[in-house]
């Protein structure tokens, strides 16, 4: 089975204005998407679309465009990849927290695309913030990508209140999932680095056993993450960081980004000046951004 559990530690780390870092115990799920039923089937304590200790609902991920007909997560996904020339994936996998005890919040959930060969061709990063908006970041990434990727985007998603949007990227970087998965992320404005998370995670099989360990070890997790977001935003606050206000931009929308293996990159571009590269930790290619 390609669906597995991954417990480990997840670390934020603010490095500007204000210096702040808190790191805590989370448990992220692996789904691979035609799994899904099987595990409804073969376990007692997960359910797929209904209340259980631990659940999945299809309908807490995709376009959540009033104007889009409901799809299913695949055809959200091929959907994208298609918008980018990309052949729909033989297997998508969806890493994500599931709900406890019928509640989740995912600011990042991770879509994992694999070709025939079970070889990664592309990642949609599905960022979800506060106020109920949802922006999808697609990557191709090239053959032979192996087991570690860089990849990046312009950021289009008004997330922290303590970030502009404008003039900011993310880079990622991730040991894709197998034993252990390494996913991490910073946010350059320009070529400073003002933010990163990281997670790092074991793989632990799924079973009821399993899962029941993880709710009595930890236990209303999900009320936890989005606890945990107010209540480090509340510490920034009394550090005196300046709120920004939130600009509205709708339900759902999407942009593309780049792998930088893909590319090669020499110089990055932004706000249509070329720069020296300073590193590759700092390269910040602007994406197209469209709608669904």
């Amino acid at each position: 089975m390609n669906s597995a559990l991954y417990s480990g530690v997840l670390m934020h780390n603010r490095l500007h204005p204000k210096k702040h870092r808190f790191s805590y115990r989370v448990t992220s799920w692996l789904f691979d998407l035609d799994e899904l039923e099987q595990l409804n089937q073969s376990l007692k304590l997960f359910s797929l679309n209904r209340f259980n200790l631990v659940s999945f609902h299809t309908g807490d991920h995709g376009n959540w465009s009033d104007s889009v007909p409901r799809q299913t997560l695949r055809e959200y996904v091929s959907e994208l990849l298609a918008e980018q020339g990309i052949a729909e994936p033989k297997r998508i996998a969806l890493f994500c927290y599931p709900r406890i005890l019928g509640y989740t919040f995912n600011p990042l959930a991770t879509f994992f695309c694999y070709d025939a060969d079970n070889q990664i061709t592309a990642v949609v990063y599905e960022v979800t913030n506060t106020f109920g908006e949802r922006h999808s970041y697609v990557i191709a990434e090239p053959e032979g990508a192996g087991q570690t990727i860089r990849q990046e985007v312009s950021k289009k998603l008004h997330v922290s209140p303590f970030f502009e949007t404008a003039g900011h990227a993310y880079q990622f970087k991730i040991k894709l999932p197998e034993q252990s998965v390494v996913l991490g992320i910073s946010l350059f404005n320009g070529a400073q680095r003002v933010f990163g998370a990281v997670f790092s995670g074991d793989r632990k099989a799924i079973s009821d056993r399993q899962i029941l360990r993880q709710a009595l070890s930890l236990p209303f997790m999900t009320l936890k993450v989005i606890g945990a977001i107010h209540w480090e935003a509340l510490r920034l606050w009394l550090k005196g960081v300046a709120i920004i206000s939130h600009k509205a931009t709708g339900r759902f929308r999407w942009s593309r980004g780049l792998s930088l293996r893909a590319n090669n990159i020499d110089t990055h571009i932004h706000n249509n000046h070329k720069k020296p590269l300073i590193s590759s930790e700092n390269a910040m290619l602007s994406g197209r951004e469209s709608s669904l």
